[in-house]
C-alpha cells in the first residue's frame, strides 16, 4: 500500500499540479511527499488522491490537491516563517507547510475536527512545529501575532479586520473571498500599504 500510495501521490503531482502551472520545487517535492491518503476518512482512502475535493464529515472538506499546491506557492514561502492557517480542517494544509516553514499556528472552530487534526498530526506522525487552537478563526490567533503568512481554508464574505491587523511586515495573505463568486486573493504588506491582488475562481465551504 505504500509503495502504491507513492505512486499515485507523483501522478497526482504530474497529472494534477505539476500540468497546471505550479513550478515551486518545493511545493511539487512536499505534495508527494506528504500522505495525503491519512488525511481522508479511511473509508474514502481509494479517492484520495481524485481531482477534486473530498467530504471530511461536519459539513466541511479536504481540498482539491491543486488548490492546496496552488496556494500554497502562491505564499512564497522560504523556509523561516511562521503562518498562520485559518481552518485546521483534516490537517492536510497544516502538515504541507510544516514541512515548508518554521511554525505553524492552526486554528479550526470544529472541536471534532480540531481534536482529530491534532491527534494525527502530533501523536501519529510526530510533528513538532505546528500549534493548535480551537476556536475562531475570523479572529486569527492575536496572542501569537503578527504572522510572515497567513493562509485561510475557508472563504469568508470579506476579509476579516483582525487577519490583515495580524499580518506582519512584508507579509502575505492568500484567502478564498465570497459568496456564491468566490476568488482566491492575495495580500502583501508594504511599507506603503497593504497591496491586493484578485487571483482564481474557486469553490470553498464559508468562513462562519
Amino acid at each position: 500500500m505504500q509503495g502504491d500510495a507513492r505512486e499515485q501521490r507523483k501522478r497526482m503531482v504530474d497529472q494534477q499540479i505539476r500540468s497546471r502551472g505550479v513550478r515551486d520545487s518545493r511545493v511539487l517535492e512536499v505534495m508527494a511527499r506528504v500522505p495525503r491518503e491519512r488525511f481522508v476518512p479511511e473509508t474514502d482512502r481509494a479517492l484520495a488522491f481524485r481531482d477534486g475535493p473530498l467530504s471530511i464529515g461536519n459539513g466541511q472538506t479536504i481540498s482539491q490537491p491543486y488548490i492546496v499546491a496552488y496556494m500554497t506557492e502562491m505564499l512564497e514561502l522560504l523556509g523561516g516563517e511562521r503562518v498562520l492557517e485559518i481552518g485546521t480542517g483534516s490537517g492536510y494544509q497544516a502538515a504541507v507547510l510544516a514541512e515548508m516553514c518554521r511554525e505553524v499556528y492552526t486554528v479550526e472552530r470544529i472541536p471534532e475536527l480540531a481534536r482529530r487534526a491534532r491527534n494525527l498530526l502530533e501523536k501519529e506522525m510526530g510533528y513538532t512545529n505546528i500549534h493548535f487552537c480551537c476556536g475562531d478563526g475570523r479572529s486569527g490567533w492575536p496572542q501569537a501575532a503578527p504572522f510572515d503568512r497567513i493562509l485561510a481554508t475557508a472563504a469568508p464574505a470579506a476579509l476579516p479586520p483582525a487577519w490583515v491587523e495580524q499580518l506582519g511586515d512584508s507579509g502575505i495573505l492568500v484567502a478564498p473571498v465570497g459568496v456564491g463568486y468566490q476568488r482566491i486573493v492575495r495580500l502583501r504588506r508594504q511599507p506603503e500599504g497593504v497591496l491586493q491582488e484578485d487571483l482564481i475562481a474557486v469553490s470553498f465551504v464559508p468562513c462562519v
